[in-house]
């Protein structure tokens, strides 16, 4: 049974499939406000900051994770899964000491997670169909953050 096959243990399942879609949402909403002329559109900004770089943080547990698992792990599968959250973190910095922030961090968040698939392909750890979804939240999760970080100067 191949991993396109509904019943392997490989393969998503249509919840889990839904649920990924889904997680594009708080972004569209994020958006959505600061298009609106929203009160909260700070806190959208802000919001949309902190769940791509919560997201992007939980790619690296994902790697970890499937590093563990795999069984054939290197040090360098490890020091890549903890990349994302310190990158994070690295990007949350400006905003804590005054500086530009957050239209700068958002494109280059955006482009992490853009870019991130191409980690998965590298580890070789993921499913043929984990890595096919994964292209797809990325592209849309990656391409949503840059939009809030073109939208940001509406805000600041």
């Amino acid at each position: 049974m191949d991993a396109a096959t509904p019943h392997s243990p490989a393969s998503l399942s249509p919840a889990a499939r839904a649920l990924g879609y889904a997680g594009l949402l708080p972004q569209i909403i994020c958006i959505a406000l600061i298009l609106m002329g929203h009160e909260w559109r700070y806190s959208a900004l802000a919001g949309g900051f902190a769940y791509a770089a919560a997201i992007f943080s939980f790619l690296g547990g994902v790697w970890w994770g499937q590093a563990l698992a795999s069984g054939r792990a290197t040090t360098g599968a490890y020091v890549i899964a903890v990349m994302p959250s310190l990158l994070t973190l690295a990007l949350f910095l400006p905003w804590t000491f005054g500086w530009e922030w957050p239209g700068p961090a958002l494109f280059y968040l955006g482009a992490l997670i853009l870019g991130s698939p191409l980690i998965d392909r590298a580890l070789g750890y993921a499913a043929p169909d984990f890595l096919r979804l994964r292209w797809h939240l990325s592209i849309g999760l990656g391409s949503l953050t840059i939009a809030l970080g073109f939208l940001s100067d509406r805000v600041i």
